[in-house]
């Protein structure tokens, strides 16, 4: 085993249509453990051979029926599932964990919260900040266990994690509501952002393009939604400078609307 652990992060939006899109980028970028968010199908159905033939043999799944939510962890090392904290008050396939190499990955898909942002009116909003209001204490007990949360949580908490902080104040993703309680539940929990640890607060950082842009590069009104958050007995052994957002594999052969992330550890 080699003595770094590289792991991805990505929303595959469909990981059965885009099975060839996770093969090329391993063939590509070689990591060690991969976590999907919005697989799509239910566990039965997840592509377990295709994995096997690209090198990720050792699978995780919490799959759901009728083609929604759905995450996955799948590594090149021997994996073991692990309790994760209920954080979906609906029972959505949403949350998975396991340990790799000693380390603790949790892989959330974060509810996306629909148009309106008024939990009043709009349930899908109120159910995205109550799982927020979950997500900190969720976490808040510490571990000596490295401990490494990743997945597309639906928010872009810093300013420059949209293309304009001004005009995406009352856009969901972005709203005070949510990123206020996005960042007081990774407070609770001690987390460490490890997007804005990399990429300095006052530089553009997003992971997700809207497929409605014509030309999604050129426009450029991109979101950071996905993340990578370590925990204080993982954050000595992240390596910051090789924290990445695969932006290539935005593009392509129907490309998922969110580009893999990635970072490497020391274990």
């Amino acid at each position: 085993m080699s003595n770094s652990l590289k792991i991805v992060s990505w929303n595959i939006n469909s990981v059965r249509l885009r099975a060839p899109n996770v093969e090329a980028f391993v063939a590509a970028e070689q990591p060690d453990v991969i976590c999907l968010q919005e697989t799509k199908c239910q566990d039965g159905e997840f592509p377990e051979k295709a994995f096997r033939e690209m090198g990720l043999p050792h699978l995780v799944l919490n799959g759901q029926k009728g083609g929604h939510h759905g995450v996955a962890i799948a590594s090149r090392l021997p994996i073991e599932r692990i309790e994760a904290p209920d954080l979906c008050r609906h029972g959505h396939s949403r949350v998975i964990a396991a340990k790799v190499a000693g380390v603790e990955i949790h892989n959330i898909y974060l509810p996306a919260g629909g148009d309106e942002p008024n939990a009043d009116t709009n349930d899908k909003f109120a159910h995205k900040l109550d799982f927020l209001e979950r997500l900190g204490p969720g976490y808040k007990k510490q571990t000596t266990t490295p401990r490494v949360l990743v997945g597309d949580l639906n928010v872009a908490p810093h300013e420059n994690d949209v293309w304009s902080h001004k005009q995406m104040l009352k856009i969901i993703s972005h709203t005070p509501g949510e990123t206020e309680r996005l960042e007081d539940s990774r407070s609770q929990a001690r987390f460490a952002d490890i997007g804005r640890l990399a990429v300095d607060d006052h530089q553009k950082l997003y992971s997700w393009w809207s497929y409605r842009a014509k030309d999604w590069a050129k426009s450029n009104r991109g979101r950071r939604l996905d993340h990578i958050w370590m925990n204080p007995a993982a954050l000595p052994d992240t390596q910051l400078d090789t924290y990445r957002v695969h932006l290539a594999w935005r593009g392509g052969w129907k490309p998922s609307d969110h580009a893999p992330i990635s970072v490497e550890m020391k274990v």
